[in-house]
């Protein structure tokens, strides 16, 4: 039987095979503990579920199809908030629409802008799905390496002219999964002049905007004068209002590559469930206490996981936004994927390896703060056991 080679090109995906390894242990009886992946462990909060269940009981219009792009009321509703939040105006019916989470989005935006033989250009290491979102399209990804020595912000100058040539879309995504990195006005403005040069679009995934620490306020690249004639960006509730099983987002930007985007949704799915839009629009009116609420609860977990890797030896920086903490593996161990692999089977701990996210994420590890905080501290103790033991034996 024929499977077609942009199936069979594609490497497994990281968090399925985490998950793969998390069921087998769990058939075996082991105790896990999942620190890889970032699903936040608190409910969504309550005036959203309460909205959502009046919703779908009072309005039953909302059981039927819903808009292709998003309803008219939630793109409003999500261009006023980028408007409260970013200082940016967003037409929103022509610059702005709706998405089944922004997972979805990067998937589908690569066919709407990428033809087969154009390079898409990838940072590495990164959230798998830029990368397999290039493959499906038939286009040739390029990694773009962020290294710890570059603040894991790409070098743009490193890029070969033949590849520039062929180059059609970037993605780019601050504050950073899997390195936590951040990103300032200043190095959109040099995103956005260097894409402008060589007739290249942008797509910046800023799922992670709202979950900062200690003051940073983490920009739009839209904030760059001039950047809607060559971006868009997503937005996604999933981090910062405990939403991650609601798939709910919005992608904005630059009026023709919002249409293409439209058109490529519009062969391929049916829109979010209206519900789920019109009890979105609820925390959008008012994230913020929810927002600081999260923030306070990641700064404390994150404070911990920090101050133990230190204690240990292991060189860890406080990220200033996101919900990971990303470092290099400890001295002894051949690969990330080979420290992980002990660490399940030794302590039944899950973390991510940093080889998962592209090449370049290779001799670090990802740890992901959604967990909750008597399993977190008991993760942190198996570590520590894990790593102490390794350091004995070495």
């Amino acid at each position: 039987m024929q499977i077609a080679d942009r199936i069979t090109s594609m490497p497994k995906y990281l968090f399925a095979e985490i998950d793969r390894l998390k069921w087998e242990a769990k058939a075996q009886g082991v105790d896990l503990i999942n620190l890889g992946v970032g699903d936040p462990d608190l409910p969504t909060p309550d005036f959203i579920v309460d909205a959502m269940v009046n919703i779908i009981k009072h309005k039953p219009a909302t059981h039927q199809y819903p808009e292709y792009d998003g309803d008219p009321a939630f793109r409003a509703s999500a261009a006023a908030y980028l408007k409260r939040r970013f200082a940016i105006d967003i037409h929103a019916d022509r610059e702005l629409v709706g998405l089944i989470g922004s997972k979805e989005g990067i998937a589908h935006f690569a066919l709407a802008v990428a033809n087969p033989g154009d390079v898409v250009l990838v940072p590495d290491p990164a959230y798998p799905v830029y990368f397999m979102s290039a493959v499906l399209a038939g286009a040739e990804p390029y990694r773009l390496p962020l290294l710890e020595k570059n603040s894991y912000l790409p070098d743009f100058s490193a890029i070969p002219a033949d590849i520039l040539r062929r180059a059609r879309l970037m993605y780019l995504n601050y504050p950073n999964n899997p390195t936590s990195a951040v990103a300032d006005i200043a190095f959109f403005r040099e995103a956005v002049a260097f894409a402008k040069q060589h007739n290249i679009v942008i797509c910046h995934d800023n799922a992670y905007a709202e979950i900062t620490f200690d003051g940073f306020v983490a920009p739009s690249i839209l904030q760059v004068e001039g950047a809607k004639e060559c971006c868009i960006e997503l937005y996604s509730l999933s981090k910062p209002l405990n939403m991650t099983g609601w798939r709910v987002a919005f992608a904005y930007g630059q009026e023709q590559l919002i249409s293409a985007l439209r058109k490529v949704k519009t062969a391929t799915d049916s829109g979010q469930f209206t519900a789920i839009q019109f009890a979105a629009m609820e925390g959008l009116a008012s994230p913020e206490k929810t927002i600081e609420r999260m923030r306070g609860i990641y700064t404390a977990r994150r404070d911990r996981v920090v101050a133990m890797l230190n204690n240990l030896g292991l060189k860890c920086e406080l990220p200033k936004a996101s919900l990971y903490v990303w470092l290099g593996i400890p001295p002894g161990f051949a690969s990330s994927q080979d420290f992980a692999m002990e660490l399940l089977a030794s302590q039944g701990v899950i973390v991510s390896p940093g080889v998962g996210f592209g090449q370049y994420g290779e001799g670090y590890f990802r740890i992901s703060l959604t967990t909750p905080d008597p399993r977190l501290d008991e993760g942190l103790e198996r570590i520590r056991k894990f790593i102490t033991s390794a350091k004995n034996q070495s």
